[in-house]
């Protein structure tokens, strides 16, 4: 399982880490907390120009699409030096990582040419409309519907839980093209322009005060037939191919979480609170699980290296990530009283449980790791 980093990726990190010291704007903001007009989106989309001119918006894409084709320790050296820099990333996540890969793979020859350079350069953001109110960990039970009329699909339905909705420009929808078929089947996948008559993007406010997720509302939409992604009726399987991406990101989860974990230490040394034995207690747990969740990583990578796809660690690692942002939450109330309420580690602490349902929430997960690897029946 272990690995060492070979010359050529250790070059790379020299490159990354003196361009980002040449060309990373001081103070930019949190994606999650900008507004469509605002400053801030305009300083963002900035800087992923910035970073896509560099060849680092997405260098894992292919380079006829604007990537450097960049193998596995090349994106964890990236990951590394930008975490290290604390420098924010794309305004495109979710379309770089996750929706760029199935339109790569299922897309016609014009929908790449189209899609793929705005993307790359953030001049579009995307969302996923995948989960509805009666259908989120159950994804095939969705019932947002497209019936054909002629050359277009008219929609009508909602979506909800759709991150940077309220950004989007576009959209990758999934929706019930045969209702007759059984619920895996007769999905299909629609790219839609989010500025079509008849969508309605209705932002959801959370508890820290941030609309990063939004409910889409669709009537009578009509979408071009030249929208549709893969085949028709068969959106379960670009489906899919979204969300193993979405899935498989976890591997470089530990970086942020074990930033925070150190600085909740220097914290508690600062304040004179690790000398408390319930506080030596919580922050020992925190920081074990954190090296688990980097060991998690290294070995899904490490069995990539050496020509195995990812599988099920994925859902384990993501679990494991959700147990340790809950109990850092915890511990920080430990360390830091009533200033934990407050600042960053304050809004850390209440947004915490959206980590136990973003990207499948824990008893989905739960689910997989029960059956695929430890080998227990469904029921």
């Amino acid at each position: 399982m272990d690995f060492t980093y070979p010359a050529a990726a250790e070059a790379f990190r020299s490159e990354v880490r003196q361009w980002l010291a040449a060309n990373l704007p001081r103070d930019l903001p949190e994606v999650t907390r900008i507004e469509r007009d605002g400053e801030a989106l305009q300083r963002l989309r900035a800087w992923n120009r910035c970073l896509a001119e560099a060849g680092f918006a997405a260098i894992a894409w292919p380079p006829e699409y604007g990537g450097r084709g960049a193998d596995l320790m090349d994106q964890m050296v990236f990951a590394e030096e930008m975490d290290r820099a604390g420098a924010p990333g794309t305004l495109n996540p979710l379309g770089l990582a996750n929706i760029a890969p199935a339109i790569m793979q299922w897309g016609t020859e014009e929908q790449k040419r189209r899609f793929l350079p705005r993307m790359l350069r953030g001049d579009d953001i995307w969302c996923q409309g995948f989960s509805e109110p009666n259908a989120g960990s159950d994804l095939a039970s969705l019932s947002t519907r497209a019936g054909r009329d002629g050359e277009e699909f008219v929609v009508n339905g909602q979506k909800v839980w759709n991150t940077l909705g309220h950004l989007a420009t576009w959209c990758e929808l999934l929706v019930r093209t045969d209702p007759a078929r059984p619920k895996h089947q007769g999905i299909s996948c629609l790219l839609v322009d989010m500025t079509l008559p008849g969508v309605e993007v209705r932002p959801l406010v959370t508890i820290t005060g941030e609309g990063e997720f939004s409910e889409i509302f669709f009537t009578d939409v009509r979408v071009p037939a030249s929208a549709l992604l893969g085949p028709l009726n068969e959106g379960w399987k670009v489906a899919m191919t979204t969300l193993t991406h979405e899935r498989g990101g976890v591997a470089s989860l530990h970086l942020r979480v074990r930033r925070s974990i150190r600085e909740l230490i220097d914290a508690a040394r600062q304040r004179g609170r690790d000398r408390d034995p319930l506080v030596r207690q919580a922050l020992a747990r925190v920081y074990l699980e954190g090296e688990y969740l980097k060991l998690l990583a290294d070995r899904a990578i490490s069995g990539q290296l050496h020509g195995r796809p990812m599988g099920p660690e994925s859902s384990l690692a993501k679990l494991v990530w959700s147990d340790i942002e809950n109990h850092l939450a915890d511990a920080s109330g430990l360390v830091l009283g009533p200033d934990a309420n407050t600042g960053s580690w304050g809004r850390q602490r209440v947004y915490v449980r959206a980590v136990s349902i973003a990207g499948g929430t824990t008893q989905v997960n739960k689910n997989i790791i029960a059956q695929r690897i430890l080998g227990l029946p469904r029921s």
